[in-house]
């Protein structure tokens, strides 16, 4: 079995990394070298997890080799003078030869690593995740978001980008040469190449630890509440309506951006016609587009035009560069919004499905909407409506309150450990306790498990938090495939430089570190990697010991959500339970989520209903039939009419068109004439052809028509979030079309009565 643990988490491991980028990075879409990076800065810095635990149990059986060949050693016990005149021994006094108590033999662990591989493997992936976190991550971050339409120009503008960041460190380094060449006596000039590579490591682990102790603080606090706020289904609905307020703000003015960005794109590939030398740099940016995009304006577009012969004004290639960077961010960003959007609207279906089935007597759990797919076997034999009901019901708030309460036993000692860590006599660290304990007894399954558990909770508070935290929309981990490629690598970074002071906090919170211990004993693999702390012994004596305290002040400041208020006073509009605003944005959102519904039931009605999924409620020959019927006869068929009115003699459909646009306008002209001015306003302000549309299904459809084919009629024309006022709301969805608002607008962005977003 030696080496075999090793070698079978580090499978698992890699399968754990690669699943994680499956579920947030996009493997079709995304650059390979954006993926790779990623997937090995997250695949070093869990290795280091997973692996520790190994480190310490070994490191633990060789103390115990090197303890009992201690013991083994025999001593002779020197003879002694008894009382006699016969000579120093006394012939009735024998001498028998003593032995130090011999402890019971060590057993090899089943994870035992020979001596030996340990060093190398620390060695090898920790300068690896050091030179991608400081080097080669910072390059590919501005080489993936560069708008280049070539290779060298992206690596040139990534240098440029880069070009203070990596002089930072040139002038530092070249600085600290200078100083050592003219001051020769200088202490630090006479350091050997290990006493540097120490500075250096612990350089930046104090730079990991600053910014650890501040995610694991808020970490400590907020996980366990996520889950005790989870089985308060009441709770959990009010911030999904809160959530959906706030992402339909950011899905319109996406859109918005989109659409900008679009018209930009339209304009440029206007003016360059297929025989200029920057087409091809137009129809890289095209191919970026989305799909429609492409096809307005693929029709828009002319074959060929001499552009030498007439004197217009060109972009450059920079300009083209600068458009090329904003649509790919104007594309992912459109695309995750609306992805976040559907994804949210179904968890607000099944919180209040969860609401309605819970005074259900059946005890069946139902759902609103029904599965396209049909169930499978599980469904049907073991998570059967009657089970979902106990589970969703009933149990699952129980088994969250449970969790919540383990894992805030578990952050109260981590706080305890992190404060008292340093002493070592008496030993109040609680998982050094643990530790000794399994220690004594040599059980070694018990030390890996108390070590693994110990620092997965450590690498969850940290972790989660890295995946929750936003900075606005330049780093967002979004789930879904939804992540773009200058988030995904900037996790990376943050992962490789928090991992090793994590771990190196760890060691200490159990004594393996004898830097912070002063305990004579064995140093792990891990330790020895990083150097000796005493090197620089105001942060081995200092920093490391003090700093962590700081964890109960933001522990505190976590419990009473002070960041959320102060993030709330700056216009950042955060969800409390005590506020104004985000009681006006739980209403809206509700709005918002009620119509999200209306429209998920008249796709059900259609599917049931055999209707193609074409947009339209009838089918494209019927419209093309309606619209011949409908459209207005022309002059040659107007001039046919005699002078009395009454029909000409030939009577085919031009004439019978005749009748029925005569009839049509004198029974609803009037109506129109009334209804374009008093909704032209807001219709100019939409970007879309909506209005021209909405027009046309007035004309094409009767109001006599059935009520499915009205309510289809009603979602087509809500495509877009609109404003939602009581008093322009009316129980035909085709009359209250000329009260509605815009399109594109809702509560939280048009001039609404409430004008909620005034103050901001």
């Amino acid at each position: 079995m030696s080496g075999a643990a090793l070698g079978l988490e580090i499978v698992l491991v890699f399968f754990l990394a690669l699943f994680l980028l499956h579920r947030y990075g996009d493997f079709r879409k995304q650059q390979r070298m954006v993926l790779f990076g990623t997937l090995l800065a997250w695949y070093l810095c869990f290795l280091i997890v997973f692996i520790l635990p190994l480190d310490v149990s070994t490191t633990i059986y060789r103390q115990c080799i090197e303890d009992h060949e201690e013991h083994l050693t025999v001593s002779t016990v020197s003879p002694t003078n008894r009382t006699g005149s016969s000579g120093p021994n006394p012939p009735n006094v024998s001498m028998a030869p003593t032995r130090r108590p011999i402890p019971s033999p060590c057993h090899r662990p089943w994870s035992y690593i020979p001596e030996g591989i340990m060093p190398v493997f620390w060695r090898v992936v920790y300068w690896t995740s050091q030179c991608l976190t400081w080097l080669l991550l910072p390059f590919m971050q501005s080489y993936a978001r560069s708008g280049g339409f070539s290779i060298t120009g992206k690596i040139k503008t990534a240098l440029i980008e880069n070009a203070i960041y990596y002089g930072t460190y040139l002038l530092i380094f070249g600085s600290l040469l200078i100083y050592v060449a003219v001051h020769p006596d200088w202490p630090l000039s006479h350091l050997s190449w290990y006493e540097l590579q120490t500075i250096g490591i612990t350089a930046a682990n104090t730079w990991g630890l600053f910014l650890l102790v501040l995610l694991l603080g808020y970490g400590l606090v907020e996980i366990p509440r996520s889950y005790w706020n989870a089985s308060r289904h009441g709770h959990l609905l009010m911030k999904t309506y809160f959530k959906a307020s706030k992402l339909m703000t950011e899905k319109a003015d996406a859109e918005e951006n989109l659409e900008d960005v679009m018209e930009e794109v339209r304009k440029v590939s206007e003016s360059i016609k297929y025989n200029h030398p920057l087409r091809k740099c137009i129809d890289t940016i095209l191919r970026k587009c989305p799909v429609d995009y492409q096809e307005k304006m693929g029709r828009n577009m002319d074959d060929y035009e001499d552009f030498d012969d007439k004197q217009n004004s060109y972009p450059t290639e920079k300009s083209l560069v600068k458009l090329h960077k904003q649509v790919i961010y104007a594309v992912q960003r459109h695309n995750r919004t609306r992805v976040q959007w559907q994804i949210l609207l179904q968890q607000a279906v099944h919180l209040e499905d969860v609401a309605k089935n819970e005074t259900s007597l059946s005890h069946q759990f139902v759902h609103s909407f029904q599965s396209a797919e049909p169930p499978g076997r599980f469904s049907r034999y073991v998570y059967t409506p009657t089970v979902e009901w106990y589970w969703e019901c009933l149990l699952k708030r129980w088994f969250y309150r449970l969790v919540s309460v383990v894992l805030t036993l578990f952050s109260v000692a981590v706080v305890w450990s992190e404060c008292t860590f340093f002493s070592t006599r008496p030993v109040l660290s609680l998982f050094a306790v643990f530790i000794q304990l399994a220690e004594s007894d040599y059980n070694y399954l018990y030390i890996e498990m108390a070590c693994f558990i110990t620092i997965f909770f450590l690498c969850t508070c940290v972790y989660s938090t890295v995946f929750r935290i936003r900075v606005f929309n330049y780093y967002y981990l979004a789930s879904h495939h939804q992540t773009d490629a200058y988030s995904l690598q900037f996790s990376g970074m943050l992962f490789c430089r928090l991992t090793p002071p994590l771990c190196l906090n760890f060691l200490g919170l159990i004594h393996m570190d004898s830097a912070i211990s002063h305990r004579q004993k064995l140093p792990t693999a891990y330790t020895s990697i990083m150097g000796s702390m005493r090197v620089l012994s105001f942060i081995a004596n200092g920093f490391y010991i003090y700093y962590p305290m700081l964890i109960v002040i933001l522990c505190i400041a976590t419990y009473f959500s002070l960041g959320t208020r102060c993030l709330n006073l700056l216009g950042f509009q955060q969800f409390m339970d005590d506020s104004e605003m985000t009681s006006d944005l739980i209403d809206e959102g509700k709005e918002l989520i009620r119509r999200g519904e209306s429209g998920v039931k008249i796709a059900e009605i259609k599917a049931t209903q055999n209707v193609p999924q074409t947009g339209f409620c009838f089918h494209r020959e019927e419209e093309e039939a309606e619209d011949r019927r409908w459209r207005e006869p022309t002059e040659s068929e107007k001039n046919d009419h005699h002078a009395d009115g009454s029909l000409p003699s030939a009577g085919g459909k031009s004439s019978l068109r005749l009748s029925v646009f005569q009839e049509w306008k004198e029974r609803y002209g009037n109506q129109r004439e009334d209804f374009g001015p008093r909704n032209r306003s807001s219709h100019e302000m939409t970007e879309t052809n909506y209005s021209e549309s909405s027009r046309d299904r007035q004309v094409k459809y009767s109001r006599s028509a059935g009520r499915t084919e009205r309510d289809c009629i009603e979602l087509l024309q809500d495509a877009e979030p609109l404003d939602f006022n009581a008093d322009s709301l009316t129980d035909d969805g085709l009359e209250a079309e000329a009260s509605r608002h815009a399109g594109g607008r809702y509560l939280s962005m048009s001039s609404s009565r409430n004008r909620i977003f005034d103050d901001v």
